[in-house]
């Protein structure tokens, strides 16, 4: 007798193998790899896209780091680094700490965070990224304020709302794990947030498979109930480290992503963000990592992702 993940994930095997079958056409085109790069820490920007560029990778997903007027990346700066190496950007990740919280009870909080998605937007459509990522609450804050702060995070958002369809990028809610955060912890919860917010620029979501694995019943059912919505879709092995390290079940969620016409999409990405165990991963955006780690932790998680989305491919 089966256990009840096996028996689905055995139906959507069974939908991949009749997807395939009947629309050949529709996997010819891989899925779209990226990088969250956040992760590289106080690296160079030219040497973490050399390092892109050896892997095969041609699509980053950009620190959001625009904290302040005079801080983040500058365009001028980056884009011909970025063409130097035949890099894309697939889109910004947004970083949403207790300083800049859209959920904050301290409105100047609040404010900081309307601000900063405003640079960060701009920002995205100038690098011609497709989605900028939201969290609708601090990430590293898991004890909640009080019972408001989905009206205050909703009430927040809807007002700068309005720059994801001036600047034409997508704003991708993120659910995340609630040892993480206090608010929007799964697919449903991101669709429900979504829903109540009902702008037209705030229409996505931004996958991630580690918070996945605690807050989903099953990773595949999960991004397939995503559907249209998923934009982004962060990965990591259970460990939280470089695909093939851990336990994850890749080719599941390889055959999920395809069946939504994942891979024809060009709003749609795959991006590892290996960033270790822990409760709060911030503190490493402002660190040193050993280049060699760091080169590991990319050609391992890519190399192993391709083996197994060939293999996939080829049931």
């Amino acid at each position: 007798m089966k256990q009840n993940y096996e028996i689905k994930t055995e139906r959507i095997r069974e939908r991949f193998l009749t997807y395939k079958k009947e629309h050949p056409e529709r996997l010819v085109n891989r899925l779209k790899f990226s990088w969250s790069n956040w992760g590289f820490g106080l690296e160079e920007f030219s040497r973490s896209c050399e390092r892109l560029n050896r892997a095969g990778i041609s699509y980053i997903e950009l620190h959001g780091n625009h904290y302040g007027p005079d801080l983040g990346y500058r365009p001028a700066e980056i884009l011909p680094i970025l063409k130097e190496y035949g890099i894309r950007t697939a889109g910004v990740c947004g970083m949403f700490s207790a300083d800049n919280d859209l959920s904050s009870n301290r409105h100047i909080q609040r404010q900081a965070a309307i601000d900063y998605i405003r640079r960060e937007a701009a920002f995205t459509a100038e690098m011609g990224g497709k989605y900028m990522l939201v969290c609708p609450a601090a990430v590293g804050r898991a004890k909640k304020y009080d019972d408001s702060e989905i009206d205050r995070s909703v009430e927040s958002l809807s007002r700068v709302a309005d720059v994801f369809v001036d600047a034409g990028i997508r704003a991708a809610i993120e659910p995340i794990r609630s040892a993480e955060t206090t608010l929007v912890h799964s697919v449903a919860d991101a669709i429900a947030y979504i829903e109540r917010l009902n702008h037209p620029g705030v229409q996505h979501i931004n996958g991630d498979v580690y918070h996945m694995l605690v807050e989903e019943s099953h990773i595949g059912e999960a991004i397939l109930a995503a559907g249209g919505r998923l934009t982004n879709l962060h990965m990591a092995d259970t460990n939280r480290c470089a695909l093939g390290d851990g336990s994850l079940d890749l080719d599941t969620i390889i055959m999920a992503l395809y069946l939504l016409d994942y891979n024809n999409n060009e709003n749609a990405f795959v991006t590892p963000e290996p960033l270790g165990p822990g409760g709060d991963p911030y503190p490493m955006q402002n660190s040193k990592t050993d280049p060699a780690i760091l080169d590991r932790l990319v050609f391992s998680s890519v190399n192993y992702f391709r083996a197994r989305e060939t293999e996939v491919l080829s049931l």
